[in-house]
């Protein structure tokens, strides 16, 4: 099993610690690319409209700035950078040392900067947003897209993939239908549905965490996932096509 994450927007900067070493990072035929994307996002980060182009408000201008010197800043563990709702309530820090080891192995973060990591990658903290373009490189999911294709495909062969990622991530790798199961979070009350934002981040988070922690057997079907899922919330399991990944739908109920 593989659970498919987006980063979070904000990052929690490493206290001190070695640069990032690209050549140590999962998925190391994506080197090049990643910088690739670097070297566009220093350039564009100390221009003067740098917020325009990265689309963030003024009182992120700190962390663009610090898109500027990313081979120099210090880097710690994906799973400590990666901070918000998602990965809170994934709660990696409280795990046992084997519910880790199981963590660092079966969770991939896809990213606009990095292309793809492990949960146990050294980075540092960035801003850089996968709707993001870049000039020479443009939009990066399209620039990703073909990378990750040919990166993750020979990790994922055999595994269940979990996919909690939001829409701009999971556009920049398509993988096997037949073996993903994207992960939808609705509200219900009096009998209407409504899709929310907040609480999806937080209940995938909550479900990252529960398949990683629980006792018993890994889902490696998407009925086994929908399985283990109902053990704890009101699900159902809609069946995928050959081009369209099957859908665990969690009902959230007041």
């Amino acid at each position: 099993m593989l659970i498919l994450l987006p980063p979070s927007e904000g990052k929690t900067p490493a206290d001190s610690g070695s640069p990032v070493d690209l050549a140590t990072l999962s998925f190391p035929s994506l080197t090049t690319a990643r910088q690739a994307v670097s070297t566009a996002l220093a350039l564009v980060s100390g221009q003067d409209d740098a917020l325009n182009q990265l689309g963030v408000g003024a009182s992120l201008g700190h962390e663009v700035h610090r898109n500027t010197r990313l081979a120099q800043e210090p880097a710690a563990p994906a799973h400590s950078i990666y901070t918000g709702v998602l990965f809170d309530a994934l709660g990696y820090n409280s795990m046992t040392a084997m519910q880790k080891r199981k963590a660092d192995a079966a969770v991939v973060v896809i990213s606009g900067l990095w292309g793809a990591v492990g949960f146990a990658d050294s980075i540092p903290a960035y801003r850089l947003s996968m709707s993001v373009g870049l000039p020479g490189l443009g939009k990066l999911a399209s620039f990703w897209k073909p990378q990750l294709a040919q990166a993750l495909a020979e990790h994922a062969q055999g595994h269940l993939l979990v996919d909690c990622r939001s829409s701009s991530y999971a556009a920049a790798w398509v993988p096997d239908p037949e073996r993903t199961v994207a992960v939808n979070v609705f509200t219900e009350r009096d009998g209407a549905r409504k899709v929310v934002s907040h609480f999806a981040k937080h209940t995938r988070g909550e479900l990252a965490r529960h398949l990683l922690t629980r006792r018993g057997k890994t889902p490696e079907t998407p009925a086994q996932l929908a399985h283990a899922a109902a053990e704890r919330w009101v699900v159902e399991l809609v069946p995928g096509t050959a081009r369209k990944a099957h859908a665990l739908n969690i009902i959230l109920t007041d």
